[in-house]
Parts: C-alpha cells; sequence; structure tokens
C-alpha cells in the first residue's frame, strides 16, 4: 500500500483512463474526445490549461516557487489507422482505428505525472505538460510550434517518453545524438501509353520499368552510401494494371527513406533522380519523383541527455542506448526549437514480444508507474 502522496495510489485510475482512451481511438487531428478528457483531468488540478494548439493539442501550467527555469514534458495522443486484433475486453469501439503504439499510455503518464507533482512535487519552477496531436505521420509537433508552442508557452528543456517493447519493462534507455531516424517519403508515377499484353513492342512497358526501378533503387544504400554511413531505402508499394492481358499506361511505387545525416539524404535523394532520369530515357517513360522530407531526425541534445539517464537512474534501470532506431519521430520538430531530449521506456513482457504498430499490440499498464515516476524525475532534476 503506497502512501497517500505515493505514486502506486495514482495507478488504477491511470488505468482505468487508459483503456477507456484505448477502446475509444481518435486518429490525427480528430483527437477530440481524448482532448476533452486531458483538460477536463488538468483544470480539475487546478493548472492553467490551454486547448486547441496546432489542432486539438493541449498545454497545461504548474508553477512552484520563484524558480525562473520551465521544463516541457510531452506526451502524443493520437491513434493508427489499423484494426485492433487483440481480443481485449477494452478494444477499440471502432473499426480501423487502432492504440497500437501505446500513445494511450504516453498520455496517462503524464497525466499522472501532473497529477503527482501537483500535490506532491519538490521543484522550484515551472513545468508544462504538452499533449500532442497528430504524431502519427501528421506532424503535430510542427503544427503546435507553428501555432505559437514556445512563443506562448516558452521552455528551457523539453523531453518526451516512448514505450519500447525491444526493452524489458521498467529499463529506460536514450542516448546524445540520434536517436530517432530522418523520415522521408517518396511517390514515383511511371507512364506509358498502355495497350495489349499481346503487343508490348508497340507501348513503352511502365510495368518493367517499375522493375528495374525497383532492383536499381535497392542499390543506392550499397552503393552511393559509404560504408561507414548509415541509411534505409525501401519500396513498400507497387500498384499497376487490372487485367492480365493490358499493359498498364501508369504504375505507381511508393517507399520510404531512413537517414540520421542530411548529407546521406541529399545523396540518396539525388541518385534517386539520377536513376529515374536514366530509366526513362532508356524506356521511353515519363517517370514523375515526388520526394517528400516529413520528418527530420530526432537528435537529442547531449546534456539534455545526460540528464536523463540520471534521472532515469532514480525511477527504473538506466541504460545509454548502443545504436540510434531507424524509425521516425515528429518530436524531431520541437528538438530543433528547444533543447532536450527523446527518451524509451522499455514494456517488454518476457512471454510475447508484440512490437509497435502491431495489431494485437496493447500497451503494458504495468510501467505506468516507471512512466510517472521518470516524467516526475525529470522535472525535480532539471527545477532543483
Amino acid at each position: 500500500m503506497g502512501t497517500s502522496n505515493s505514486i502506486d495510489d495514482l495507478i488504477p485510475s491511470l488505468v482505468t483512463f487508459r483503456r477507456d482512451i484505448h477502446q475509444h481511438p481518435e486518429l490525427a487531428y480528430k483527437e477530440y474526445r481524448t482532448a476533452e478528457k486531458v483538460a477536463e483531468a488538468l483544470r480539475a488540478l487546478g493548472l492553467d490549461v490551454t486547448t486547441d494548439i496546432g489542432g486539438t493539442g493541449i498545454v497545461a501550467t504548474l508553477t512552484k516557487g520563484d524558480g525562473k527555469k520551465t521544463l516541457g514534458l510531452r506526451a502524443d495522443m493520437d491513434a493508427l489507422p489499423i484494426q485492433e486484433n487483440t481480443g481485449l475486453p477494452y478494444a477499440s469501439c471502432h473499426d480501423g482505428v487502432f492504440h497500437g503504439c501505446g500513445h494511450d499510455g504516453h498520455t496517462a503518464m503524464l497525466l499522472g505525472a501532473a497529477q503527482q507533482l501537483s500535490r506532491a512535487g519538490n521543484f522550484n519552477g515551472t513545468v508544462r505538460f504538452i499533449f500532442q496531436p497528430a504524431e502519427e505521420g501528421k506532424a503535430g509537433a510542427r503544427a503546435m510550434i507553428e501555432d505559437g508552442l514556445f512563443e506562448q508557452f516558452p521552455c528551457d528543456r523539453v523531453y518526451a517518453l516512448h514505450n519500447w517493447p525491444d526493452l524489458p519493462a521498467g529499463t529506460i534507455a536514450t542516448r546524445p545524438g540520434p536517436i530517432m531516424a530522418a523520415a522521408d517519403k517518396f511517390e514515383i508515377t511511371v507512364t506509358g501509353k498502355g495497350g495489349h499484353a499481346a503487343l508490348p513492342h508497340q507501348t513503352p512497358d511502365a510495368i518493367l520499368t517499375a522493375s528495374e526501378l525497383v532492383s536499381q533503387i535497392n542499390t543506392i544504400v550499397a552503393r552511393r552510401i559509404p560504408a561507414t554511413a548509415t541509411a534505409v531505402v525501401s519500396v513498400t508499394r507497387i500498384e499497376g494494371g487490372h487485367s492480365h492481358n493490358v499493359l498498364p499506361a501508369t504504375v505507381c511505387i511508393t517507399g520510404t527513406v531512413r537517414t540520421f545525416d542530411p548529407k546521406v539524404q541529399n545523396v540518396i535523394e539525388q541518385a534517386m533522380q539520377q536513376i529515374i532520369e536514366g530509366t526513362a530515357k532508356a524506356s521511353g517513360t515519363d517517370i514523375n519523383l515526388e520526394y517528400d522530407r516529413y520528418y527530420p531526425a530526432t537528435i537529442n541534445h547531449q546534456q539534455a541527455a545526460e540528464d536523463a539517464l540520471v534521472a532515469a537512474s532514480a525511477a527504473g534501470k538506466a541504460l545509454a542506448a548502443p545504436e540510434a532506431a531507424f524509425t521516425s519521430e515528429d518530436f524531431s520538430f520541437m528538438l530543433q526549437a528547444c533543447e532536450g531530449a527523446y527518451i524509451w521506456l522499455g514494456q517488454g513482457k518476457p512471454d510475447k514480444h508484440v512490437p509497435l504498430h502491431h495489431p494485437e499490440f496493447d500497451f503494458n499498464d504495468d510501467v505506468l508507474a516507471t512512466g510517472v515516476s521518470l516524467h516526475c524525475a525529470l522535472a525535480e532534476q532539471y527545477l532543483r
């Protein structure tokens, strides 16, 4: 049993809250119910709450003492367009929408930190609790920044926490420098003329051209990028044609590029354009490339990451992450605007490993207390 101000006392209500928003997930910029419940809970704590920042974003402010420093703590609120397949009693009630990345847990942990710091926080300064919409590919962090996040609510440092199934439950890891990759999306449209499959000599073959492009694109990292650099190029979709005896006029190729260094990013985009130009000329097709650098790399500031590991040692098992991940995060935009760090919270279960974005994923409620403790430790350390 916990004392009256123990984090343990908060966990049952946080589990209920987390499972409620798991059951009612909402996609990017549509987190209306979630945001309303979060704002209601924050107002009940007596915090200064501002809503509708960058869409459905929320910032709540807690000040104690006369300290001048300000710390931001961020959680994301949106769900994924995935059909849940967990069979849980609190499974999503919306077909094709699902908290498959644990943002329900992130939201609950930050709300728990607001509750704990409000009633028992030992710090001198200001904490901003930032509840962000639209992390999943829709750049909600950028939207909040463009809507005046750091002008209206200045922060000297900002942290974000993400559950990590690859780490044992309760383990906390981060690292200075790159921790998550930049995410680029490319879409290539190959246009021939279309025609009868029995008469391929009469039309430039868009499918054959697309096949050649896929093969050449997959050589970029091996032949254009130094072995000492790191990058991933993946073709994830090819679409074209509707009949066995018709050569389609158009074929679309979609994929992603992941990098940590803008120079490597530039080489890959330029190489892709060169491959396209040569292939178009050789095949007699028209080829168009749309290349979108939608998330930059998530680069932790050194002191912020080192401080996070010190705070983590008080909240759980701290680990210096040996390498960055090739997944991406729009918290990168916040780190471009403000000093800070991104942190992984292990939630892995020994009996079953379920990765993020999997239809059977569920946030591990056993790590709620660790997440709340880490948020509080970060605030109390930075705002001594």
